[in-house]
């Protein structure tokens, strides 16, 4: 089977409309989530990031458990600005819906490092193309692409906004072929060689109503400064997830951490020591915030909160509690709580 690089990763926010879109017809879709062994606690965090071949195996069971194939097209229509970060936004305060794609290809790795956008002029047409994704397997997850752009399209320039044609790589699906056509609005290609929105170069280049360039501005160096944390965070990404899917079980050892991003234990401990930290200084951040967290939003007992961090003793975490904030985990609830 066909895997997405370690690196690849998708918001989470994604994952949160899937989940919501889910409800919608009666499933829970954080149990899908972490039957994908993702952990739904990241789902409301505006910066946290899933990797891309556990999202793929999420998008396969939430369609099997549909059992739709226009499951793409129904997320994409619950699509609203603020699940894309600071990219949404810019989109809304764009002059143009050619300066708001012009943004997603130079920014559409904030959504996801799968994704792959350009922009072609073909006289009066602009082709927004997406590169093929090596390792899509579930259609729907691709055709959740075409339509979330024409989505962001209705919800800044208005509903009616139609393109010319639409073509797509998936094979055309049994059951509901016309969700796809009434969806889009215009002609649609299934098995076409690359998957594309067609529209009027007239109206990509017709001023939106309500652009702002100074939120535009304030947007982007948003997306552009999370983007220059992640690009240099990754690792520390990778390891912190890992970390906070296993220390229910116990701390993880660097070993179990290293074997499940597939890489070496030295080239962990290398790739940790590059971003100046080590494997037990991001142990130690992941625990210290989960702790703080938990303390600050959860009834929990503080011998709970010692057992989901991995301790073995409420003694050994009311210890480290201590050399980490100063205060015992009791005295730190009583602080805020007094």
């Amino acid at each position: 089977m066909t895997t997405f690089d370690a690196e690849h990763s998708t918001l989470a926010r994604i994952a949160a409309l899937m989940c919501a879109t889910l409800e919608q017809y009666g499933i829970d879709g954080k149990a899908l989530l972490e039957e994908s062994g993702l952990d739904p606690r990241h789902l409301t965090a505006p910066d946290a990031r899933y990797p891309e071949a556990s999202m793929q195996e999420f998008w396969r069971l939430a369609v099997a458990a549909t059992g739709d194939e226009c499951f793409g097209l129904k997320m994409a229509q619950g699509l609203q600005p603020s699940a894309l970060h600071g990219l949404g936004f810019s989109w809304l305060a764009s002059h143009t819906l050619r300066d708001a794609f012009e943004r997603v290809v130079r920014y559409a790795r904030i959504v996801s490092t799968a994704i792959g956008v350009h922009i072609e002029d073909a006289g009066d047409t602009v082709i927004i193309a997406s590169a093929v994704r090596e390792g899509a397997e579930v259609p729907a997850s691709v055709d959740s692409e075409p339509a979330g752009f024409l989505q962001m399209c209705r919800v800044t320039a208005g509903a009616d906004i139609v393109p010319q044609r639409v073509l797509l790589t998936r094979p055309e699906p049994l059951g509901c072929a016309k969700e796809f056509y009434r969806f889009f609005g215009a002609p649609v290609e299934f098995g076409a060689e690359r998957t594309a929105l067609f529209f009027d170069k007239a109206l990509l280049d017709r001023p939106l109503p309500y652009s702002n360039p100074e939120l535009t501005r304030i947007n982007d160096q948003t997306v552009i400064d999370y983007l220059a944390r992640f690009d240099r965070d990754n690792i520390i990404m990778r390891v912190r997830s890992e970390i906070i899917e296993q220390l229910p079980s116990g701390p993880p050892s660097q070993e179990k951490v290293a074997s499940s991003l597939h890489m070496s234990l030295r080239n962990l401990q290398r790739r940790l020591q590059e971003e100046e930290t080590s494997y037990k200084g991001v142990l130690d951040s992941v625990r210290q915030d989960l702790a703080t967290q938990y303390l600050d939003t959860s009834h929990r007992s503080i011998g709970e909160i010692g057992y989901l961090l991995g301790f073995s003793e409420p003694g050994n975490f009311a210890r480290a509690f201590k050399r980490w904030i100063g205060v015992t985990p009791q005295e730190y609830r009583g602080q805020k709580t007094g």
